[in-house]
C-alpha cells in the first residue's frame, strides 16, 4: 500500500534564509522536519512506500511544495538538522512553475503550488484522500486502498478556506486529543502497516 502525506506549513516561508539553529522560529519548520522523519524513516532504513509533500505557504513570496519520495530518496540522514539543511538549500532556488516538479537531489523535488494543487494531482493519480481531523471516523475504519493520502496541518488548525475545500473528502481521526503532527504520522503508519 502506497502512503502519501501532505502537511501544510501555514507560517513557513517558501524562500529566503533558514536558521538551522532556530527551526521553530523559522515559521515552525521544526514541525515539518519532524513530519518528514516520522513519515519516511524506520530504524534501519527508509520507507519505500511513502511520499511526503511539504507546503511552504508562509512569507511574502509564492507558495512552494517540497516532495520527498521514499522510493528514490538517498543521502538524507534521519535527524532534524540534516533534513532542514536539504530544505534550506531548496529555499534558495527559484520556484518552478505549478505542476512541474523539479528534482533537486535524489528523491527530493520542488514545485510551485499549494495544498489544493496537491489535491488536484492526487485525484489524477487516484489517491484516496483523507483529512486528519479529531472529529473524523476512526483511522482503523479507513478503506483499504492501494494508494492512501493523508493531509494534516502544522501547529495551526486548518483555515476556513481549507475547511471549505476539504468537505468533499473523508475525515479520519486518531482520537479526541490533538496530537503533534509527527506523532500522528507515526500512528497512521502503524495502522496502515496492519491493513
Amino acid at each position: 500500500m502506497q502512503r502519501h502525506y501532505a502537511i501544510i506549513g501555514h507560517k513557513t516561508p517558501s524562500s529566503g534564509k533558514l536558521n538551522l539553529n532556530d527551526l521553530s522560529g523559522s515559521g515552525r519548520m521544526d514541525v515539518l522536519v519532524r513530519a518528514i522523519n516520522s513519515a519516511l524513516f524506520v530504524s534501519h532504513g527508509i520507507r519505500k512506500d511513502t511520499t511526503i509533500v511539504l507546503h511552504l505557504q508562509g512569507g511574502d513570496g509564492p507558495d512552494r511544495r517540497v516532495l520527498f519520495d521514499g522510493e528514490k530518496l538517498a543521502g538524507v540522514r534521519p535527524d532534524e538538522r540534516s533534513i532542514a539543511g536539504q530544505i534550506k538549500a531548496i529555499m534558495k532556488l527559484p520556484i518552478p512553475p505549478i505542476g512541474h516538479y523539479k528534482e533537486v537531489t535524489q528523491g527530493i523535488y520542488h514545485s510551485g503550488g499549494d495544498i489544493f494543487n496537491t489535491i488536484d494531482l492526487w485525484k489524477v493519480e487516484e489517491i484516496n484522500i483523507n483529512i486528519l481531523d479529531a472529529e473524523g471516523i476512526d483511522i482503523n475504519q479507513v478503506s483499504k486502498k492501494e494508494k492512501i493520502g493523508i493531509i494534516l496541518s502544522d501547529d495551526l488548525p486548518f483555515n476556513d478556506k481549507e475547511i471549505e475545500k476539504f468537505t468533499d473528502y473523508q475525515k479520519v481521526s486518531l482520537g479526541e486529543k490533538w496530537l503533534q503532527g509527527h506523532s500522528c504520522i507515526a500512528i497512521t503508519q502503524y495502522v496502515l502497516d496492519k491493513l
